[in-house]
């Protein structure tokens, strides 16, 4: 980046620290830092960036959305969390049997590992915005219009845009239903589409995220590494997001005609796509008969 004077890898290296920062909050509760810790990080790295390309003079419209949707999107997500934590005392159960926190403190080398993981994860989840900035790939008005400065931004921003939408409105549609019938799942709205749209709507971000740099990592063999292993990371940790609420709903409502008869045919994440559960419904029965 002209400007700055710093290389490419201390920057990372001043990136991680930030988002290891904002996400030592998981050292209260370790849960925290895949939830609220999360979305602080990615907040903190959007701004990170933004002042980066800010003192370069290598920002332009794409990076600077992106880098606001990052705050958007960080911001929903930590206080969304701990709204729900705070009022819901059923999802405080929940989150304390997934995180088996049942009295025992976690090792504190463990829970470092961890903390350094995540932050890590963070840094590579957010890295293709930064990286074509960094690269020159920025559009200025009246320039050429390339793949890398313009037509793969504007989509990788359009998509984000759609996914932070579908997310919120998924879970905003999800606590409607549930007030109205608390011992269902939701099935109305977008949960029509898909069980899970919520975590539809978060692969859609990052994908976004991801095809708006695609053009720009060029021969950066590190960059490449750096966005496809987080963008990978995080549709991992999606699909495994909800082959674990599968499982809790089987064990909660599997008895249930009605839910039978929404869960067996309606795509669990990806909407089309005729996966409908991510683990076996007939062993999680026979666990919950044993």
């Amino acid at each position: 980046m002209e400007g700055i004077a710093i290389a490419f890898w201390p920057l990372m290296a001043i990136y991680f620290g930030v988002s290891a920062l904002l996400c030592a909050v998981g050292f209260k509760k370790f849960v925290y830092f895949l939830s609220i810790g999360y979305g602080f990080s990615v907040i903190g790295l959007g701004i990170a960036y933004i002042v980066t390309a800010m003192i370069a003079n290598q920002w332009d419209i794409f990076g600077l959305i992106q880098c606001i949707l990052f705050a958007v999107y960080g911001f929903r997500l930590s206080f969304f969390l701990l709204l729900r934590e705070i009022k819901n005392a059923s999802y405080r159960k929940v989150l304390s049997e997934a995180t088996n926190e049942s009295g025992k403190k976690m090792p504190i080398f463990v829970m470092a590992t961890i903390w350094v993981v995540v932050a890590a994860l963070y840094v590579t989840q957010t890295s293709p915005v930064f990286d074509r900035m960094w690269n020159g790939d920025i559009y200025r008005f009246g320039e050429e219009i390339t793949a890398a400065n313009f037509i793969l931004p504007l989509i990788g921003t359009i998509i984000s845009v759609i996914g932070i939408i579908l997310e919120g409105l998924a879970d905003y549609q999800k606590s409607a239903q549930k007030k109205v019938n608390p011992d269902m799942v939701a099935t109305k709205g977008l949960y029509r589409i898909c069980r899970c749209p919520n975590y539809f709507g978060e692969v859609l971000f990052w994908t976004g995220v991801f095809v708006s740099g695609v053009c720009s990592y060029g021969g950066h063999v590190g960059q490449w590494i750096m966005a496809v292993f987080g963008y990978i990371c995080i549709v991992f940790i999606m699909f495994n997001g909800a082959s674990r609420l599968d499982k809790r709903q089987e064990a909660r409502y599997g008895e249930k005609e009605e839910y039978r008869a929404y869960a067996d045919h309606t795509p669990i994440i990806i909407p089309l796509l005729p996966i409908y559960h991510l683990g076996d419904p007939k062993k999680e029965k026979k666990k919950k008969d044993k």
